[in-house]
C-alpha cells in the first residue's frame, strides 16, 4: 500500500491526531465546526482513496438527506412548524439539528475510513503491542474481519457461478435467499477454520511467550517532535475555545448558535488548521514531488 507523507509519520503522532479529530467531532454540534471537519475529512479521503473516495461521497448524499428528513418525524420540538405531518409538528429547528446529526455521521465514517488506511495492522501492533499486546492482537484481528469476510464472501459467489449454483437477475427472491444462505454458510465455516489455524500458527510460533518485535521499524524523528508540539498548540487552542463557550449550539426547542465572529474566530482557523494537517502535507509533497520531476 502506497504511503503518503502524513501516513509515514509515527503511528503515536497520527493515532493521536484521529483521535482528537473523531473525539471532537463526535463532540461539537455547531454547524460551522461539522462543516470544517467534513471539508477536511472528505478531501484527505479523496485524495488517499482516489474514485473510491469520490463514490462514497456521492453515496452518502442519500443518507444525508434520509437522516435530515427522517429527524423530524420523531423529535417535534421546535418554534417554526414548517407543516403536519401524521398530526404532528415538522419543525424548522428539528430539520437543521437532523442535519447536523446526519452530517457528523457522515464525517465520523469519512474519519474513520482515513484511520484504517493509515493505521495499517503493524503500525497499530507496533503501538499498543508493547503495552497491551493480547488487546492490541484482538483489535487488529477484528478491524482485518469485515473487509476480509467481504472479499471471501465474492470470491465463494463467483466460485458458486462458475460451477453453475449461483444466481441470476430474473431467479425468482426464494432462491436469491436460499443461495445468499449457502454463502453465508459456507462464509461462517472458512472464518472459524481460519481462526483454528491462526491459533495453531500463533501457537507455534511462540505468541506470548516473550517480547514481541515489530516487522516495521518506526522510529520517533524530528519531524515527527515538531508535528506532535504543534498539534499540541493547536489542540490547546480549540480546548480553550469549547471551555469559552465557543462551540454552543442548541437546536431544539429554540435555536441558538454561537457566531464564530465573536471573538472565536482564531480558534475556529486553529480547528480548520489541525484536521487540514494531513491534506496539507500530502499536497505538500504531490507539490515538491512534481517540482522534482520537472527539473529532471
Amino acid at each position: 500500500m502506497e504511503r503518503d507523507r502524513f501516513s509515514r509519520t509515527h503511528p503515536a503522532v497520527t493515532f493521536a491526531f484521529f483521535v482528537v479529530a473523531i473525539g471532537l467531532g463526535a463532540m461539537i454540534m455547531h454547524p460551522a465546526y461539522i462543516i470544517a471537519s467534513g471539508i477536511a475529512a472528505s478531501s484527505y479521503y479523496c485524495l488517499i482513496k482516489g474514485y473510491k473516495g469520490l463514490k462514497l461521497l456521492l453515496m452518502s448524499i442519500p443518507l444525508f438527506i434520509f437522516l435530515s428528513l427522517f429527524n423530524p418525524l420523531v423529535n417535534h420540538d421546535g418554534e417554526r412548524v414548517l407543516a403536519y405531518v401524521f398530526g404532528k409538528p415538522y419543525t424548522w429547528e428539528a430539520l437543521v439539528y437532523g442535519m447536523a446529526i446526519a452530517g457528523m455521521l457522515i464525517v465520523m465514517l469519512l474519519w474513520a475510513g482515513c484511520f484504517n488506511h493509515v493505521m495499517t495492522s503493524d503500525r497499530f501492533m507496533t503501538l499498543f503491542g508493547g503495552m497491551i499486546p493480547t488487546l492490541s492482537m484482538l483489535l487488529t484481528m477484528i478491524l482485518r474481519l469485515v473487509p476480509n469476510m467481504m472479499r471471501k464472501s465474492k470470491q465463494i459467489a463467483g466460485a458458486r457461478k462458475a460451477i453453475g449454483r449461483g444466481v441470476g437477475e430474473k431467479d425468482p427472491m426464494k432462491k436469491k435467499a436460499t443461495d445468499s444462505m449457502n454463502v453465508a454458510s459456507s462464509l461462517l465455516s472458512w472464518s472459524l477454520e481460519g481462526g483454528a489455524v491462526t491459533a495453531d500458527a500463533m501457537k507455534a510460533r511462540g505468541y506470548g511467550a516473550g517480547k514481541r518485535s515489530s516487522y516495521e521499524i518506526i522510529r520517533f524523528s524530528r519531524t515527527d517532535l515538531v508535528m506532535a508540539a504543534g498539534m499540541s498548540l493547536l489542540f490547546i487552542a480549540v480546548i480553550n475555545l469549547i471551555t469559552n463557550g465557543g462551540t454552543v449550539a442548541d437546536y431544539t426547542p429554540v435555536m441558538n448558535i454561537t457566531s464564530i465572529k465573536d471573538g472565536h474566530l482564531p480558534g475556529f482557523a486553529a480547528y480548520i488548521i489541525f484536521l487540514m494537517l494531513p491534506t496539507i502535507m500530502h499536497l505538500v509533497e504531490e507539490l515538491q514531488w512534481r517540482i522534482s520531476r520537472s527539473g529532471i
